[in-house]
């Protein structure tokens, strides 16, 4: 494959263009609004596997956004890795903090991408990541270079927690073997220092709503008098954790493991410096669990996080007013052996019992996902290795990623096959905030290192029917 970087080199200025048009399309899965833009985008991605080179793709209906599915099947004999990556993206607020349209791509020079870095919603989360296997297959199909079975699992609800994938894995069980799962949806520590994720934290999303009196009332007539939803909300949520940022919530760490001194020391041989960390971030110090490293935060322990609160009156100038309602939205990050569901009840329970009788609680469940770890002794993982090393000149880092991919446990349960995240991102790429955006350098390395991986796949798998 010796001429998979003149292959990149020749064909860049339309690779980006492609995945230009393909960000403008506003495929928020979220917000029931844009359902036609979720359809276009499914259009968009299954005419891309066709050109490629899939001999078959298709759009599957489900009870929310449909699925992609696209196959080249070159022999029955020969190793199948199915391609996972979603086209689906986050909403774009607070649109006020956007230095250019979330859905008007443009390219910008950073200090972390000086050769340029395409800004928009789902740069890097997910449809430059997934359309690099896309053009990795391109390649590869008109070049000759294909040398397995390859298969494309496209979904539009990974940003709402993939509630109907298992749906479709179910009804599709046989289309959907494989030997290797393959995604695309995670980041590397650095340009020049190659990582490959090795576990993922499982996820419990909820939201709760704090109701005090019957209407909205006038804060001098009432106030001191009748309990705020705001003020016992913050109470509540502030007691959720201690003054070392422990959680409080009874039997949370029940089932967290407890990685031994030798293998946090490994850990701590990724490359990490705190002052920079903190500089990019424009913030004074860190914080977070007392007796852990902020790598160790991030990665192996758990969670519990406000992402976001309301309630009253949030519009221009005041208005005093002691409001009915209070709401939180509330996201726990797990490790593993914690169970997303038994995390789900035991916060439901406690939630509960904090409240004061001034005031009912009503506790919903949003979707979560267990968490995963990848063993780095599978024939699996060394092909990813042989291939960064080809691709790099150097063998990656395994890492412990702080994000939540909550169907990769799904898939070796359901589908019995082993996930690779071979991820291309930088953690200064904003996902999920405004100004999101994805390296040109870093795209076009993921297409050039991902064609390695299926030749080094196919060569240790063909060697082990030896």
């Amino acid at each position: 494959m010796q001429d998979i970087k003149n292959y990149v080199d020749n064909h860049k200025d339309r690779f980006v263009d492609e995945l230009i048009q393909l960000l403008k399309i506003p495929s928020i899965s979220a917000d029931s609004r844009y359902k036609k833009d979720l359809l276009n985008t499914a259009e968009a991605v299954k005419q891309s596997l066709l050109d490629a080179g899939c001999e078959l793709a298709e759009i599957h209906e489900t009870p929310g956004h449909p699925v992609v599915y696209g196959e080249k099947i070159i022999d029955k004999d020969l190793p199948t890795v199915l391609v996972y990556g979603h086209y689906d993206v986050q909403p774009p607020d607070p649109l006020d903090l956007w230095e250019s349209p979330p859905f008007d791509p443009v390219i910008k020079e950073t200090a972390s991408h000086p050769e340029g870095a395409i800004f928009a919603r789902g740069a890097c989360d997910d449809k430059g990541q997934m359309y690099m296997h896309v053009k990795a297959l391109e390649y590869m199909t008109k070049n000759d270079q294909l040398p397995c079975n390859v298969k494309f699992m496209i979904e539009g609800e990974e940003e709402v927690g993939s509630e109907h994938l298992g749906w479709f894995i179910e009804k599709n069980k046989e289309k959907l073997q494989n030997d290797v799962i393959l995604i695309s949806d995670t980041g590397m520590i650095a340009k020049e220092t190659p990582s490959i994720t090795t576990g993922l934290r499982g996820l419990s999303y909820m939201e709760v709503e704090v109701t005090g009196p019957n209407r909205d009332l006038h804060s001098g007539l009432y106030g001191g008098a009748v309990a705020n939803p705001i003020n016992v909300l913050s109470k509540m949520i502030a007691s959720l954790q201690d003054e070392n940022n422990h959680i409080t919530i009874p039997g949370f760490y029940d089932d967290v493991k407890e990685y031994s001194e030798a293998e946090r020391e490994k850990m701590a041989e990724a490359p990490f410096d705190l002052e920079d960390y903190k500089k990019k971030l424009n913030i004074e110090e860190v914080q977070g669990e007392k007796g852990y490293s902020t790598l160790e935060r991030a990665s192996i322990r758990p969670t519990l996080d406000v992402n976001g609160i309301w309630g009253g009156y949030t519009g221009e100038g005041a208005k005093t007013v002691l409001p009915s309602k209070a709401f939180a939205k509330i996201s726990m990050r797990l490790v593993s052996d914690q169970d997303w569901k038994k995390i789900s009840e035991l916060f439901t329970k406690h939630f509960e019992s904090l409240a004061p009788k001034s005031v009912k609680v009503k506790v919903t469940t949003h979707h979560g996902g267990q968490a995963y770890v990848t063993p780095i002794d599978t024939l699996e993982y060394k092909a990813a290795n042989d291939a960064y090393a080809e691709a790099f000149g150097k063998d990656p880092i395994p890492q412990h990623s702080g994000g939540s991919i909550p169907i990769v446990a799904l898939f070796e349960k359901e589908l019995k096959s082993k996930t690779i995240l071979m991820g291309f991102g930088l953690d200064t790429d904003a996902i999920h905030s405004p100004n999101e955006h994805f390296g040109i350098w870093n795209y076009l390395k993921g297409i050039e290192t991902i064609p390695l991986f299926y030749k080094h796949f196919t060569k240790l798998k063909q060697a082990e029917k030896k």
